[in-house]
Order: structure tokens, then sequence, then C-alpha cells
């Protein structure tokens, strides 16, 4: 029987992978037999992560410390894991953040830092693996890591700059698809829903939002752990080939109603 989700001797390269989202997706990918490049800009917690992965699926991790804003060390990170591997076969631009504020109390600084990490910094990785690695090998895997608020608005937690930034990710997605499917190249996003990071416990935890979710969410809560590997392997994976373009929600069905 084939194994539509064999990734031995592939390169991944995640953003965003010192904690949260990230790691779970990169171990994924691990647990598939991908070599793994963490990125963040926490060199203690990246190298945590190498060494649990490596111990644990007996894949090879190479951390590089690296600041998504700076187009210089974007750019030298991916020289730096194709001089390693050889090779970037896919990407995952998981990197984020997010101000909550009503919107007419939004500084510009919170706006442009948004734009900076959410969406312009999808497009330096992006740019600098496809120019690099993925446009040379006429083949690529670039996932973007959007928002089921990438969207959709919402009525709970007042946040426009990260409406704006996921939503330009979505978009952006389409326009790099649209452009690199000549070179083999596929891009897709991910539209997550609620699931607990570092940067949501609090929140997700709090009585007024878990009433909200069971009323708006048809599954009725918040992602486990886990469930957004399978979206990773499925738009990772080399049998997915036609898909490009695409945004998945994978949201319990906030977006459906």
């Amino acid at each position: 029987m084939k194994n539509y989700f064999d990734f031995k001797g592939q390169v991944a390269l995640v953003t965003g992978c010192s904690g949260g989202l990230g790691v779970q997706m990169a171990r994924a990918l691990a647990a598939a037999g991908c070599n793994i490049v963490p990125i963040a800009r926490r060199m203690e917690k990246l190298e945590e992560v190498a060494s649990q992965l490596h111990e644990e699926f007996g894949v090879e991790a190479f951390p590089i410390r690296c600041d998504i804003t700076s187009t210089e060390q974007v750019e030298e990170t991916v020289a730096q894991a194709l001089a390693h591997f050889g090779r970037i076969d896919i990407v995952i631009n998981n990197a984020g953040t997010g101000a909550v504020a009503p919107a007419e109390d939004i500084t510009d600084s919170q706006f442009e830092n948004e734009m900076q990490i959410d969406l312009f910094g999808s497009f330096r990785v992006a740019r600098a693996v496809a120019k690099q690695a993925m446009i040379p090998a006429r083949y690529g895997r670039v996932i973007n890591i959007a928002s089921m608020y990438g969207l959709v608005g919402n009525k709970i937690a007042p946040c426009s700059p990260y409406h704006a930034a996921k939503g330009g990710v979505v978009n952006l997605t389409r326009g790099l698809a649209a452009e690199w499917g000549k070179y083999g190249i596929t891009v897709n996003t991910i539209c997550p829903g609620y699931f607990y990071t570092p940067l949501t416990v609090e929140t997700l935890n709090s009585d007024y939002f878990q009433d909200y979710a069971k009323r708006v969410i048809p599954l009725e809560r918040y992602g486990n752990e886990g469930e957004l590997d399978t979206a990773v392997l499925f738009l990772s994976s080399p049998a997915s080939g036609y898909v490009t373009g695409a945004a998945l929600p994978v949201d319990g069905g906030y977006t459906c109603v």
C-alpha cells in the first residue's frame, strides 16, 4: 500500500517553532520522517525543540535563530538551511502575533507590527525559500498559517490589525500560488480556529469566552492538540500536487455559520 505521507529525506522549515502550534506541526512532519529547520527568536527554546525532535523521531533538526521582520536575517537563515541540507521542500509560515484592542484605540505601531510579522514576515520567508531553494528545484510546498479571522470578522475579541494581516495572508497565498505554479510549487493556507497556545490560553480559559465558543462553534469546543496535524501533512504531501491557492479552515465549523 502506498504511503502518501512519507517525508523521509525531505526538509521542512517551520517559523514560530519555539512553542505552541509551530512545534505541534513540526512534530507531525518529523513523525513522518521529515527533517526540520525550526526558526524563532529564542535560541534556547529552539535547541530544546530540536533535541526533542531528534530524540523522539530520529530526524535531523537544525535550529536557526531568526527574526522574520529582518530581510537580511531571513535570507541568511534560508542560505544556512540550504547549505546544511542541500534542499528545502516545505515551508510552514507559522510565526505570528496579535494585538487586541478596539479599532479606534489601535496605534499605528500596533498595526504596523502586525503587518510586519504576520503578513510581511510570511512573504519574506516564502520569497527567500522560493528564490533560493524551490524555484531552482522546480518543487515546493509553501503552507501559510492564517486564521479563521482572515476569512471573517468577530464580535468577541476586537483585533482589526490581526483580521487585516491574516486576510492579507489568505490572498497572498492565492497570488503566490498563481505565480509559482509553473515551478511545481504549491502555496496553500491553513485557517485555524481557536487552539490553545501561549498567546491564547488566558483568553480561551475565561468563562465568557468558553460560553461564546459553545454558542458559535458547531462542534462546541476548541481545537485539541494534534488536530492541525493532518491538514499540514495533507498540504505538505507530494501527492497533493494539484491543490494550490486553497484556504483550509480547521475551525470546528466556525466559518460555516
